[in-house]
This record gives C-alpha cells, sequence and structure tokens, in this order.
C-alpha cells in the first residue's frame, strides 16, 4: 500500500497545500508538476515525505530537473511540467511522447486544468492548479494516487 499525493502549478502559495496535506495525510510521497516558484522545499518540509519535483516555466533560475522518470510499485511514471510539450494546446504530443519512452503514466501540469485520463496502454495525470485553477468552477484540484495490495494504481481527482 502506498499513497502519492500529486500538485501542480502552487506558484508560491501553499496555503491551499497545507489545507490538502491535512485532508489526506498520512502520505508517502509528493510529486509536484512545476511551478512551485521556489517554495520546494516548505512544500518537502511540510510534507515530511519524499517530494519529487520537476521545473516549470514560471521556476526561473531553479535547478530542478525539466523532468523525471521514477519508478512507483511497478509502474514507470515520467513528470513533467508540459509546457516543453505543448499542453495548452492539448496533450497529444506528451501521450505521444510518453508512449515513446515506454511509460506506464504520465504526469504533467502547466494547464491548471485537471485531467485523470485511463487508457490501456498510458495513464495520463494533471492535478490541475491548487492555486489558480482555470477548469470550470475553478476549484483548487489535486490528485490522490495509491497502490494498492496487489500493486494496482487507483486515482483520484479532489476539489477544495
Amino acid at each position: 500500500m502506498m499513497k502519492v499525493l500529486i500538485i501542480s502549478d502552487t506558484h508560491r502559495h501553499n496555503e491551499n497545500f497545507m489545507k490538502v496535506l491535512e485532508r489526506v495525510e498520512p502520505i508517502d510521497m509528493v510529486i509536484h508538476c512545476g511551478d512551485a516558484e521556489g517554495s520546494e522545499n516548505e512544500i518537502y518540509f511540510a510534507a515530511k515525505c519524499p517530494l519529487i519535483a520537476v521545473m516549470g516555466n514560471n521556476d526561473f533560475f531553479s535547478d530542478l530537473p525539466r523532468e523525471k522518470e521514477i519508478c512507483i510499485g511497478d509502474y514507470k511514471v515520467l513528470v513533467v511540467h508540459g509546457h516543453n510539450y505543448y499542453v495548452s494546446a492539448g496533450n497529444e504530443t506528451l501521450k505521444r511522447e510518453a508512449r515513446g519512452r515506454g511509460v506506464d503514466i504520465v504526469m504533467y501540469g502547466h494547464t491548471h486544468r485537471p485531467v485523470v485520463d485511463i487508457e490501456d496502454d498510458l495513464i495520463t495525470i494533471n492535478p490541475g492548479s491548487l492555486s489558480y485553477p482555470r477548469q470550470e468552477g475553478r476549484r483548487p484540484s489535486y490528485v490522490v494516487m495509491e497502490i494498492d495490495k496487489v500493486g494496482a494504481a487507483h486515482f483520484t481527482l479532489d476539489f477544495l
């Protein structure tokens, strides 16, 4: 059993992240899909667990990686912000890249609009934004990934 909190586009406004933490703790890992704007240490210390974070288009002077490939359970995961894959115009380019790399799950941000798209060969996750949501209703959003006892991943999109 493993519980991963997936967030993006907090833009240095971490109040909602703190609320989400209280709601979903305990967690085993946080994945930040970019645009923390230098507040990744604050997120890391608050979460008290491993943090995987990538650089977003607003993370100027950041030494975070542009993308990261990790394993979560039996799943190979690609974490990117998405702007380098033109996700504002749709996520097909990113999905092609993910399939080409043989990953099981691709996680991204940038659009501030949540996506949980589960296909046979690829799971595509965008947690939306905790600070500046842009989807209809404009509620701050995040995704919780849980690995069950047989190793299967389950995803819950939730809103503040």
